[in-house]
């Protein structure tokens, strides 16, 4: 599957790699084009899947304030929950279109 933004690929990995939570796909880190992915300072913490950060996408001069976020830390109680280990996967909002 990919993530796609401007017709640039932002991340790229076999379906069975990406795991899905709550209508998002999350891609592996090492599968993430990390120099598009600037770390954002915008704080969340979800109740049940922990601390979370946030990345701008940015392509050429374009940037997408928050579109990227992962859970470099989830609760160990969230991995029984998507029965993985999603530290560090990657998901995207829907400017960045993911597809087979």
């Amino acid at each position: 599957m990919k993530a796609v933004l401007g017709g640039v690929v932002v991340a790229e990995a076999p379906k069975e790699d990406l795991i899905a939570i709550e209508g998002n796909w999350y891609f592996p880190p090492s599968s993430v084009d990390s120099s598009l992915l600037v770390a954002s300072d915008t704080p969340y913490t979800c109740p049940w899947k922990g601390e979370c950060q946030y990345f701008d996408v940015k392509i050429d001069d374009e940037v997408l304030h928050d579109r990227a976020w992962s859970y470099p830390q989830p609760y160990p109680t969230a991995f029984d929950r998507v029965g993985k280990d999603f530290s560090g996967y990657v998901a995207f909002w829907k400017e960045v279109q993911v597809t087979d």
